[in-house]
């Protein structure tokens, strides 16, 4: 069935600037110095007119992962984030595909950035699904709350690259 993933963070600025905040390759770099984990990559990045699409490399060192992850699956893990962005209207919507090497399961969301009460709102909707037999809704349930963790990281450092280069 798979765990939800539901997030919602704001911030002032323009649409154009939270955008390039968000979705920017020098903002994407420098996310990926501050929060990326170990061996934290842009590996492709593809900008055209009002679509944006790339692909984000995070490692996680064995160590980090809880005891039941580790007795699945041994050392560390790579983990492959694809977006896509694109003008919607007045809004940007994108997607989101997540995979885990070695670890049978994905984690897929829909993006949006839009502009409610005055400010730019980011949401994220989606759901992380484990193909592993009694264990996969645990580990369903530690990864959505790793990802909305996560989320909220990269909310702060949003705010603070606005805060610097808006």
């Amino acid at each position: 069935m798979g765990s939800r993933i539901e997030h919602r963070g704001q911030f002032e600025g323009s649409l154009a600037d939270v955008f390039a905040a968000v979705a920017g390759e020098e903002a994407l770099r420098a996310r990926l110095v501050a929060l990326g984990g170990d061996d934290a990559k842009l590996l492709s990045y593809f900008a055209e007119g009002d679509a944006v699409r790339y692909e984000l490399q995070h490692g996680i060192k064995a160590a980090k992962l809880p005891q039941a992850v580790r007795a699945l699956h041994k050392g560390d893990i790579i983990v492959r984030r694809k977006q896509s962005w694109r003008r919607a209207g007045d809004d940007y919507a994108g997607k989101t595909e997540v995979g885990v090497g070695g670890v049978p399961g994905e984690i897929g969301a829909s993006t949006f950035l839009s502009i409610i009460d005055e400010r730019v709102t980011f949401r994220t909707s989606g759901e992380v699904v484990v193909r592993i037999p009694l264990f996969g809704g645990r580990i369903e349930e530690f990864v959505s709350e790793q990802v909305v963790n996560l989320l909220r990281s990269e909310d702060e450092f949003t705010a603070q690259w606005l805060a610097e280069h808006a």
